[in-house]
């Protein structure tokens, strides 16, 4: 159902008002598995939270044993209906629920309950958990009778396996949770609890998953894209630009760095590099990338090769590539194919902008064929040539900045 107020006019007048408030129940993931170390990513994960929801309303969110509660001053229906879409973004929350908080009484949860069956069609079933053992009634008792009233009000049948509609109880130690139905979440770990990290973002498809597995296992990045500037056109950043402001719904503050590579390319193809020219060029944007993350306070580098998918990413070349810097490179889709890649690409929504025609900087001044075996020894003689350190160093002195906002399509 799309609102907590989804039943028929008709039928609300027969139900008795609500006497509770609507309010968004999260159910946490892997977060309440660590231990000693839960409180600090609860409270990251809270923050978070708020952090998403400002630009729709402020709210408080508290802290129960496996659960948050977050509400704000004179909810709607409406208005938690927004809340909770946009939680759902949220790293390391498993479910949004849409539910009424009301009062620890009998009477107050047959309303709700009511108030949230009228109108539905087909068979139900209660399902209520005590996380407040001093409640009267217990979970088995709580079905029944709530059960029994939906029954006599609206004459649905009670179905205890697969029903069509579940109406869910959750006794807390204040007031009762009463809800239908959930909206699923990302799972995974607070973002900024793992650290640091830059993403090497292409304007192609593998490099926005990767972005985002790496954010799910808690890592806040940033991003580094390499423009072929001055030799192309602005198409590949306004590509850039777009998937970045939408993989910030998942972490906020995003920062967008941009490096017109084009020149830097021209340099190695005169410097005679031949079929290794790709190789070189990508560990040229390593190098460059190091020396940015390094600035920006990451940790590790992030790419979406994934193992055997181009010439340039076979395990020999993989290696070679993670010969050019002293950084960890962090590769989350080395094991995916690219059906898996772009079924994921197609779930976050970016998909479709990866799909929108560009030049791409890698096949710039690139050989017709690409050496699949490089040896590390050649690509160090090319750099040496090439004083690549020196170089990176340039290439980071004219980055550009940009901080795309999710939803704001004027972001800057």
């Amino acid at each position: 159902m799309s609102t907590l107020d989804t039943a028929a006019v008709e039928s609300r007048e027969q139900v008795p008002a609500v006497d509770g408030e609507p309010c968004v129940l999260l159910k946490l993931g892997e977060v309440v598995l660590k231990g000693k170390n839960r409180e600090q990513f609860e409270r990251r994960l809270a923050d978070n939270v708020r952090m998403a929801v400002r630009p729709i309303a402020r709210v408080d969110v508290i802290r129960r044993h496996g659960v948050f509660i977050v509400r704000t001053k004179d909810a709607t229906a409406e208005l938690v209906d927004r809340l909770a879409e946009r939680i759902t973004d949220v790293m390391g929350i498993v479910w949004a629920h849409r539910a009424w908080r009301v009062g620890k009484d009998v009477e107050s949860v047959e309303r709700a309950a009511l108030e949230l069956t009228a109108g539905i069609s087909g068979t139900f079933a209660v399902r209520s958990k005590r996380r407040d053992k001093r409640f009267p009634m217990t979970s088995t008792e709580l079905d029944r009778h709530v059960g029994a009233k939906i029954n006599e009000a609206y004459g649905l049948p009670v179905r205890l396996k697969n029903p069509d509609h579940t109406v869910s109880i959750e006794v807390d130690r204040d007031e009762v949770f009463v809800f239908s139905g959930g909206l699923p979440g990302q799972g995974g770990l607070p973002v900024g609890m793992s650290g640091r990290g830059l993403v090497l973002m292409s304007g192609g498809i593998d490099s926005p998953v990767a972005a985002y597995r790496m954010m799910r296992r808690g890592l806040r990045v940033d991003f580094l894209h390499f423009s072929g500037m001055p030799f192309t056109g602005p198409e590949s950043i306004y590509k850039a630009y777009a998937l970045v402001r939408e993989l910030d719904k998942f972490q906020g503050g995003s920062r967008l760095f941009v490096v017109p590579f084009g020149k830097a390319q021209q340099q190695i193809k005169s410097s005679g590099a031949d079929k290794l020219a790709v190789i070189a060029q990508r560990r040229l944007m390593l190098k460059t990338g190091e020396v940015l993350a390094r600035r920006l306070g990451g940790a590790a580098l992030i790419t979406g090769d994934a193992l055997g998918q181009v010439s340039s990413q076979t395990l020999t070349n993989l290696t070679a590539l993670d010969d050019a810097v002293e950084m960890p490179i962090l590769r989350p889709l080395v094991g995916m194919d690219k059906i898996e890649i772009m079924d994921q690409a197609r779930r976050i929504r970016t998909l479709s902008i990866s799909e929108l025609p560009d030049e791409d900087c890698c096949t710039l001044l690139a050989p017709r064929r690409a050496e699949t075996r490089a040896k590390i020894a050649d690509l160090r003689q090319i750099e040496k040539r090439l004083d690549v350190a020196d170089l990176a160093d340039q290439l980071v002195e004219s980055v550009q900045e940009h901080r795309p906002v999710y939803g704001d399509a004027n972001a800057s």
